[in-house]
């Protein structure tokens, strides 16, 4: 049973920002969402919260500093997602434009696991640099750290995941979730923990005169970069990180963005003149991450940190094939799980465990999102690894922080989970074969204690009903230029409407024609091939939708009931 639920709206806070000048349409969005002052809607570069603030950037900032002066080799370390190639491309552009020697390595994950590892070290030390960064990882390895140190490199450590128990023996950390650091915002993806460390070593390079007699690197060239991995990695779009995307945004809606970008629109169908928060997580994102899911990030990498338009293209369209190739291999595994799932009875379970022996490691963690959406329980699919190890991806609902989940789970059994690390809404881990059975029972029980009815009934919350003179393509066009995301939801409003036609496209996708009070509208509702009433209640969001040069109003339907 879905619920559809209007949220609360402070109407004091709502009259404040409409007093201050908010959109009158969008000052009770604002306030549904937590807005009190319109402080909190200003996007400006001058509102980001200082470097300073961050802990480690100031001595990250100060040993790469020592580090370039010296000429000394930097490398960095990078992870397989969108975060981490945006992190690594951020790191690389910068570095070099600070008249670094740096250079970057992206293990495989099918062949070295995540993190800085020991073998990943190894890897690393053939390339004999003096530095290491890593870049959306590493705040778990400790026996990498100390193989780091074995091989007498230096260790500056960049991520944004919540530590263990033990931090790493790193010359450097910086993680604003690292016990200690008082900055306001831990919701930075990791390319926005490494474009804080690149600010803070820039102010120490200026300090130190390096810029003087040429011109100061503008890291502000990099914001694109922060705005898509930042949305892709689905962290909380609290106020700084709304800034950074915001920034990053209007750099593309000017024409100022990096080849690789640019040429991953072109791929996606898409201009970055009209660039919105949609685009990074949906288009540009899923292209990106097809490299680290089907094949290797390093081809993402270059992607993004090379100056040529026609290699940036040519790397784009190899992207664009794997993702093509990751959706039909998405779509078979999903239709597998659905089968093993076709007798769940979510009343009596709290969570859903799936294995397959052939399903692809790279693609679990969005087959995962998707069963997560249907049941509206945590999941984690396994994949086959090595050495008779699975590999897990899981995706949670709100209410379960799955990282603290797998924590209990290992502190029950502490020899059941290898390996485990991530954050409220998703985490990956690393068990035995032998053991699936033991920890889809225990991961149950850990769920089960956890949640509440509450919590595993399904809810659709929306923005109540909007007034006819607000149903319209303009409306769209406004919401679609703001900046939405993970726990600053886009806009669902919901209403009655009457079903004036239907049809079923693809065999998975139902269009609908609606109208109230004589105004018609367009409708769809993506993977859903059921019929609809003659009459509903439905839940939807505002969308331009463009057709053979011709854009008009489409209402993409969440959710429906009869009336």
């Amino acid at each position: 049973m879905i619920r559809i639920t209007p949220r609360s709206t402070p109407a004091r806070a709502v009259q404040g920002l409409i007093d201050a000048g908010v959109h009158p349409l969008l000052a009770p969005i604002y306030a549904a969402r937590g807005v009190a002052r319109p402080s909190e809607l200003d996007y400006t570069l001058k509102a980001l919260l200082p470097p300073a603030a961050l802990r480690g950037a100031a001595d990250a900032a100060q040993l790469l500093a020592d580090a370039i002066e010296a000429d000394a080799r930097l490398l960095i370390v990078a992870d397989y997602d969108c975060d981490g190639a945006t992190a690594c491309a951020v790191g690389v552009r910068a570095l070099r434009a600070f008249g670094a020697d740096v250079g970057y390595l992206v293990p495989n994950r099918f062949e070295y696991g995540y993190g800085l590892t020991p073998a990943i070290v190894e890897l690393a030390a053939r390339m004999q640099p003096d530095v290491l960064i890593t870049v959306d990882n590493g705040i778990a390895s400790v026996e990498g750290v100390a193989a780091a140190r074995g091989y007498g490199m230096a260790t500056v450590i960049t991520d944004h995941h919540l530590p263990g128990p033990a931090l790493p023996e790193a010359d450097v950390i910086v993680n604003p979730n690292q016990p200690g650091c008082d900055f306001p915002s831990k919701a930075l993806a990791g390319v926005g923990v490494m474009f804080y460390t690149m600010l803070a070593l820039r102010a120490e390079l200026r300090s130190r005169g390096a810029f003087a007699g040429r011109g100061e690197p503008n890291l502000a060239e990099l914001l694109d970069l922060v705005a898509l991995g930042t949305v892709a990695d689905v962290v909380s779009l609290d106020h700084n990180n709304r800034v950074l995307v915001s920034q990053g945004l209007a750099r593309m809606r000017a024409g100022r963005v990096q080849p690789g970008l640019r040429a991953l629109f072109a791929v996606a169908g898409r201009e970055p003149e009209r660039a919105a928060t949609f685009d990074l997580g949906f288009a540009l994102g899923p292209r990106l991450n097809a490299a680290g899911r089907m094949s290797d990030m390093s081809l993402g990498i270059e992607c993004l940190i090379t100056d040529d338009p026609a290699r940036a293209l040519n790397i784009a369209q190899q992207l664009d094939a794997l993702n093509r190739e990751r959706r039909a291999v998405e779509q078979d595994m999903q239709e597998t799980a659905l089968e093993r799932l076709a007798g769940f009875d979510p009343g009596n379970t709290a969570s859903a465990s799936l294995f397959e022996p052939d399903w692809h490691q790279g693609v679990i963690g969005i087959v995962a999102g998707r069963i997560k959406e249907k049941l509206h329980r945590p999941v984690i699919a396994f994949a086959r690894g090595n050495d008779g190890e699975l590999k897990g991806s899981g995706r949670s609902i709100s209410g379960l922080h799955l990282r603290d989940a797998l924590d209990l789970v290992s502190k029950r059994h502490p020899a059941l989970i290898l390996r485990f690390g991530g954050h409220a809404m998703a985490a990956g881990l690393t068990i035995r074969e032998t053991d699936y059975a033991q920890f889809a029972t225990t991961f149950e029980e850990v769920v089960a204690a956890l949640l509440g009815p509450a919590d595993l009934a399904r809810r659709i919350d929306t923005d109540g009903a909007l007034e006819s003179g607000w149903m319209s393509l303009d409306t769209a066009r406004l919401i679609e230029q703001d900046i939405w995301g993970q726990g600053f939801a886009a806009p669902v409003f919901d209403d009655r409407f009457r079903v004036d036609n239907q049809r079923v496209l693809k065999d998975r996708h139902l269009k609908l024609q609606l109208s109230k009070h004589g105004a018609r509208y367009d409708a769809i509702q993506f993977n859903f091939a059921d019929s609809a009433p003659a009459d509903i209640h439905a839940a939807f969001r505002l969308a331009s939708n463009e057709y053979n040069g011709v854009t008009k109003l489409q209402l993409m339907i969440e959710h429906f009931e009869p009336l």
